[in-house]
């Protein structure tokens, strides 16, 4: 186990619940809807509201994860500035790859009439080309779906590369998940490095980029690129996470015209919130800084 990882698993969950109230929306699909309305009122932020968990193995509670999407969807009607995200974890997966295609074709296509936007979220290593295949298979069909890339994978130029002819909508990131050095970068100065050179490749296939870092330096990299490009504000957007304190720049990009996009998670569980948490703060132990100067703040 990573050795950060280890101590932030000593930590005692009521503790970690005392981090995760700037990052989570808090318990219950309506809790991420209220937050998702909220931002978009207050700061014109966009968001894509998704539940948490993972290893999700018995049937009932894989429809009963369904069930939830479609409430959620419905909820979501006429708010565009709301989209959703799932796992394959959470959706079948361990039953098979044909069930889980199922139920994510199922949910794409509650969401299509409406316009409400599906990413499909990209988890270790283990399920990049089932992710992709499902992927692939759904874009075929249906607009309103997107897909997730993580550039510390060797694979990454190679996935871009393969997708669809059609216009892609790609969430780039270097991904959170530590992978074997064999088939993963392990310098993250690489991965943001291999992040800009992708979204460049992106947007020279056609597809649109939706940038998902909080580097400072890495977007304002990516702002130039762009503005020199020409691309309009339509083409592109960036995302970041719930709570990490990035106010002035989200505003900044916001003013722009440009689309900045918050992840917004909510747990029907508090475990699974706990269990996210702790893989942020073991990610970036900054959260915890941020946090306590925020307390200490109040």
């Amino acid at each position: 186990m990573d050795l950060k990882m280890a101590v932030v698993d000593l930590m005692p969950g009521p503790l970690v619940r005392t981090f995760a109230s700037p990052y989570i929306a808090g318990k219950g699909m309506e809790a991420g809807i209220r937050k998702a309305d909220q931002i978009f009122r207050d700061a014109g932020l966009r968001s894509t509201v998704d539940l948490l968990g993972e290893a999700v193995h018995r049937r009932e509670d894989v429809e009963a994860t369904v069930q939830l999407y479609f409430r959620m969807i419905e909820a979501l009607k006429g708010k565009h500035h709301a989209s959703i995200s799932l796992k394959p974890t959470q959706l079948g997966i361990h039953e098979s790859e044909g069930t889980c295609a199922e139920n994510i074709r199922k949910i794409v296509a509650r969401a299509a009439p409406q316009g409400t936007q599906v990413t499909i979220d990209m988890e270790d290593r283990h399920f990049t080309d089932l992710t992709l295949r499902i992927f692939k298979a759904l874009r075929a069909d249906f607009d309103n779906v997107g897909i997730v890339l993580q550039s510390r994978l060797f694979r990454c130029r190679e996935d871009i590369l393969a997708l669809p002819k059609l216009p892609c909508k790609v969430r780039i990131c270097i991904g959170i998940y530590n992978e074997p050095p064999e088939v993963a970068l392990t310098d993250k100065g690489a991965m943001k490095e291999k992040m800009f050179e992708f979204v460049q490749l992106l947007l020279d296939l056609g597809h649109y980029p939706e940038i998902a870092t909080h580097d400072e330096a890495l977007i304002r990299r990516c702002m130039g690129y762009l503005e020199a490009r020409g691309c309009p504000n339509d083409a592109f957007e960036y995302q970041m996470l719930l709570g990490v304190p990035r106010t002035a720049l989200q505003q900044e990009i916001v003013a722009k015209g440009q689309v900045m996009r918050l992840y917004v998670p909510f747990a029907e569980e508090w475990k699974y919130a706990i269990h996210y948490l702790k893989r942020r703060l073991a990610h970036n132990p900054m959260m915890a800084a941020y946090v306590l100067g925020n307390l200490f703040r109040t």
